[in-house]
Parts: structure tokens; C-alpha cells; sequence
């Protein structure tokens, strides 16, 4: 039986990571997991930065990027995001996202985000083309935060999840497709400190975030896919060269704590067999896996070296009204090969403020090249304190 390309996007997006390189399923270098929906950043203000959003200052997508973060912002922040999705192989997938915290006292603050990924219909045909049925395909998660400042430059956060996934059910290519869904957990530290230089002050920020700690994934009986656990840690540092003016150095990595998949013998007659050769064996509980995921890839300390992303970024701000962004993001190319730089604009009219970004990838064969994102947020009281 055959399926429409929706369907060989969604298999390999949701069970590959959205890397664009094939493999063989011995031969694949690529830390797998389930869905890599999670991992999407679906705000414009980071993906213009390349996904270096660690540093930035604080506002209502701070949730996704490190939600410890927003003791240290505005009161209140809301933002609504949206992409036309994949839009290069699918005119009817978007994806969506809307966060919003607020700041119970001076130390506290709560905060629900949800995303929202709208993979369009599913064409399963027969083997003549024939149509044996159309499905909708979509994807979503529900979070909420809850953040706690401990003294004046340091806090800590927890965030629960729900996880849903239905890209599909019924049997197809001897693949079994069922809808499933997961609980997860987040949790990060951040600090920010102010650094007095002269007449202008600095900051420096950081911050860890450990997130998608959670039950395995059962898209089908037989099979159980790992959550794209992701341990992220990055950095900001703020100049401030006059008081209007102001530009800040981003970067974060990150690495899947999940395993990597082991390389197997072969036979006598050239193929893959069940036998490793070297590395561990994939199939183990979440918690194994995350204390030896940084040492059970079968290259030894090279490969993992290689499981981490790097994202570069800066941000220009301009009477806190107009902002220039820019970064790179670079991913080993047997580890899924995803490099791109991005670009974005924001325009602040408080309590408003509207970004844009754009993706231009340095590698043909990645399926978000050219894509744009859109975010619109809402902050009362914006510019009245000072920047975090």
C-alpha cells in the first residue's frame, strides 16, 4: 500500500527528528525519538536568533525556551504564534502556538502555554491509487509552569505537560499507526545579574533547562518511541551603549538525553543483524537513559561531542522599540544535518509588539528552508521597568 508524501513527512519528521539525510535503520546516525514536535520552536523572537533564546529578556515565550525565566520579567505577557508549515510539500499544515504567564508577587509567577501543529489530511491509497481513507493528522501539548525567584538574581521552575499525537491509525506499509500521548516534565534554573561598567551598566544571563522528562511514546503495540528529552544550556550577555541602545550575544546548546543507536554486526552475507557490535542497547527504561546518554554512543567521546547543537545569536534594540536579530544554528551532519542562519525584525508599539522571522538553510534537503514565523505579544506595562 501506498501513502501521500503528508505521511512520509510525518514519519520521518515525528520518528526521525525532522533530519533530512535517509538512512539505513542500521546505518543511521541519528538520536531518535517520538515526537519531535516538542523540540519545535514555534515563536518568532527565538527563531530569528536561531533558537538562541536562552539570553534573551523575558517575555510570554520564555515558557518554551527556559520557563524559570519569568519571575525576572513584566507582570504579565501574552504572545500568539503561527507558521504556515512545511508549506514547501504541504499548502494545509500550520502550526501554532499561545503562552502566557503572570507574576503572582514579586518571586512567584504561573504560566500555560499551548502548541498547536496541524498536519492536514492523510491521503492511504492502495497499491492501484486507490483511496482507502483520509485522515486529519494533528499533534498538540499543554503545559503549565510555575517559577520561584530565590534571592535577587537566581530561580527555579517546574513545568507539567500533556503530549498528544494522532498522525495516523489503522495499518499501512505493515506500519501500525495508533494515536497516543504522554506526561512530561520540565525543569530549569536561570539567573540574571546586572554588572555595573562606567556610565552604562551590563547583565549576563543564564540558564539550564532539562526538559521533556516522561513516559515513552506507543504509536503502535510493538514499538516504544522515546520523548525528544533535551538538556539545553545557554547564555545572554546584555551591552548597554547608551540608554537607548542595546545589544545582546546569545548562545545556547543543546543535547538529546536519549540513546543513540548502537552499530550492529553483520552477517556473511553483508546485512545488518540484531548483534551489537558497539554501543548499548537502545532499548532501555527513560531513566537509564538519560544518566548514559552522554556516554553510550558506540564513536566513543568524538560522537557525542557530535550530539550537540549549537546556536549562535544577537539582537539589536533600538529605543526598546525597534529590533534587529540575527543567528546560526548548526547541527552535525550525520547527526541530522539541520543548519540554517535566520533573521527576524520587532517592532514594539507597548503594549505591543509585533516579530518576524525568516529561515534560509545552508543545506538543500531541509525541509524548513525559506519558512517564516509570526508572533504577535502583549505586555502591559512593557518599558516601564528596566530590561531583565
Amino acid at each position: 500500500m501506498k501513502t501521500n508524501i503528508y505521511l512520509t513527512v510525518s514519519l520521518w519528521g515525528f520518528f526521525a527528528c525532522y533530519c533530512q539525510n535517509v538512512f539505513s535503520q542500521q546505518d543511521n546516525r541519528v538520536v531518535q525519538s517520538g515526537a519531535a514536535f516538542l523540540m519545535l520552536s514555534a515563536d518568532a523572537r527565538n527563531s530569528s536568533v536561531a533558537e538562541a533564546g536562552t539570553g534573551l529578556n523575558v517575555d510570554a515565550n520564555a515558557l518554551y525556551i527556559n520557563p524559570a525565566k519569568i519571575t525576572f520579567g513584566e507582570p504579565t505577557s501574552i504572545s500568539a504564534s503561527y507558521t504556515s508549515w512545511m508549506r514547501q510539500v504541504s499548502k494545509d499544515s500550520h502550526l501554532g502556538y499561545i503562552s502566557a504567564y503572570r507574576k503572582l508577587n514579586d518571586r512567584e509567577a504561573i504560566g500555560i502555554s499551548i502548541k498547536y501543529l496541524d498536519l492536514g489530511s492523510i491521503s492511504f491509497r492502495d497499491d492501484a491509487g486507490g483511496l482507502i481513507n483520509q485522515y486529519k493528522a494533528n499533534e498538540f501539548s499543554i503545559d503549565a509552569s510555575y517559577a520561584r525567584k530565590f534571592g535577587e538574581t537566581f530561580g527555579m521552575a517546574l513545568t507539567a505537560r500533556y503530549f498528544r499525537s494522532d498522525i495516523g491509525k489503522g495499518t499501512y506499509n505493515n506500519i501500525e499507526l495508533n494515536p497516543t500521548d504522554a506526561f512530561a516534565a520540565d525543569i530549569s534554573i536561570y539567573s540574571n545579574r546586572e554588572l555595573q561598567d562606567g556610565q552604562y551598566s551590563r547583565s549576563f544571563n543564564w540558564g539550564i533547562n532539562l526538559s521533556n522528562l516522561g513516559s515513552k511514546l506507543k504509536y503502535s503495540d510493538n514499538q516504544a518511541s522515546f520523548l525528544p528529552t533535551n538538556l539545553r544550556i545557554g547564555a545572554g550577555y546584555n551591552f548597554y551603549a547608551a540608554p537607548e541602545s542595546r545589544l545582546t550575544l546569545l548562545l545556547d546548546i543543546n543535547k538529546l538525553m536519549i540513546p543513540t543507536p548502537p552499530r550492529y554486526k553483520k552477517d556473511t552475507d553483508g546485512n545488518f543483524n540484531r548483534e551489537i557490535e558497539k554501543g548499548k542497547d537502545p532499548n532501555r527504561s527513560v531513566t537509564s537513559a538519560l544518566f548514559t546518554s552522554l556516554f553510550d554512543a558506540p564513536g566513543g567521546f568524538k560522537e557525542e561531542l557530535s550530539e550537540f547543537t549549537i546556536a549562535g545569536g544577537l539582537e539589536f534594540s533600538y529605543y526598546n522599540r525597534f529590533f534587529i536579530r540575527t543567528g546560526y544554528f548548526y547541527e552535525n551532519p550525520e547527526k541530522g544535518n539541520r543548519q540554517h542562519i535566520a533573521a527576524g525584525l520587532g517592532l514594539n508599539i507597548n503594549p505591543i509588539r509585533i516579530d518576524v522571522s525568516y529561515i534560509s538553510p545552508t543545506e538543500n534537503r531541509y525541509v524548513l528552508r525559506n519558512s517564516m514565523r509570526f508572533t504577535l505579544s502583549f505586555t502591559p506595562g512593557a518599558g516601564k521597568t528596566s530590561w531583565n
